[in-house]
């Protein structure tokens, strides 16, 4: 490799990590938000957050990389044009097409990235945050709860207290738990009890040696029951969607499938990582520019391209998960236009115009 090839690798490669970086705190921010929304709903256990943060990251990269990769190669091309050093590289022999190693050098990592966390490690990660809320659920200590605390149900279903937690979160001693249902007031307090679960989602508390108190807040009609054992059932957490369960799924079953949600998701995750590699070799012809032109405007630019790529590919998954598409078509007809014209904007960039009027 060439001296200046290297120095062009390092600029190109500094420029789309800074960018990614800057791409990925964004993200994070908005990852945070909609946890923190989801542990108010009670939809995640508050415990998790930060795991649930970290295996949520890795399901952003194939969205955050391509646009990374894009706008860092354009700022880093529009630097060479704007500083006067393509004009330099030029008058050496080294034109826009010669800049292809290092380009390809910087693009293919990011292309291998984007492709292992769509077809691998977003999958798993869905997973794993998945059995990691499912087992959360099954003990009140990785559930957030601690003896001596008071703790809301989930659902805004009442609130919950326990003096006492054995060592696996499952069994507790004295229990004290209100809950409003149709105007009413329910008290209850057991001397312990224990968490048990009938089916996938069904939640219970059994409940012994205690009273339960119901009535209206506002009125003096309460009643008063001693029980021996009682069963109380823990408010449900909301139902995973059928695209959460999609998002789970490994690559490898998805083709075994044969239902068009399947299939869409399939093909999501192979257009992405060649989303990305068309966008690399993209950013090439389009950073071009005269010096001392404002570099910014370009971000603006690929902004705009990036999300009308990215609208085009989520439509088209969706028109084939509804059946508008078929599934042999995919989302090939955006990809392979757009990639005969970055190959035909890569191959012209730099070339010379024939003059009018020229013999053959």
């Amino acid at each position: 490799m060439l001296l200046i090839e290297r120095y062009l690798l390092r600029q190109f490669a500094a420029s789309v990590m800074a960018v990614a970086v800057v791409l990925m705190l964004v993200g994070l921010g908005g990852l945070l938000v909609d946890l923190m929304s989801e542990i108010a709903r009670g939809k995640v256990p508050a415990g998790l957050l930060l795991s649930q943060l970290g295996l949520r990251s890795i399901q952003v990269l194939p969205i955050l990389m391509p646009l990374a990769l894009f706008v860092g190669l354009l700022l880093a091309v529009g630097r060479l044009y704007g500083d006067s050093e393509m004009a330099v590289l030029s008058s050496v022999g080294l034109g826009p097409q010669r800049l292809w190693r290092p380009l390809v050098l910087v693009t293919l990592p990011v292309v291998l990235v984007v492709a292992a966390a769509s077809l691998w490690l977003a999958p798993s990660g869905a997973r794993l945050a998945r059995d990691m809320i499912q087992t959360a659920n099954r003990s009140f200590l990785v559930a957030g709860l601690e003896a001596g605390r008071f703790m809301e149900l989930p659902g805004r279903g009442g609130i919950l207290y326990v003096g006492e937690l054995s060592d696996d979160g499952t069994r507790f001693g004295k229990m004290f738990v209100q809950s409003e249902r149709d105007g009413r007031l329910d008290v209850i307090t057991a001397h312990e009890g224990e968490l048990f679960f009938e089916g996938d989602t069904g939640r219970y508390l059994r409940l012994r040696d205690g009273f339960r108190v119901e009535g209206l807040p506002t009125g003096k009609d309460f009643r008063l029951m001693r029980f021996a054992q009682n069963e109380l059932r823990v408010p449900d957490r909301e139902v995973e969607a059928e695209a959460d369960e999609l998002e789970a799924r490994a690559t490898v079953a998805l083709f075994s499938l044969p239902d068009a949600a399947s299939r869409a998701e399939l093909h999501w995750r192979i257009a992405t990582p060649l989303m990305a590699l068309a966008l690399g070799f993209l950013a090439l012809p389009l950073g071009r520019g005269e010096p001392r032109q404002a570099r910014y405007g370009r971000i603006l630019a690929a902004l705009l391209i990036y999300i009308n790529a990215m609208v085009l590919l989520i439509l088209g998954k969706g028109w084939l998960s509804t059946g508008v598409l078929p599934t042999w078509i995919g989302l090939w007809w955006l990809l392979l236009p757009m990639a005969a014209l970055v190959f035909w904007l890569f191959r012209t960039d730099g070339r010379l115009r024939r003059p009018r009027g020229a013999r053959a």
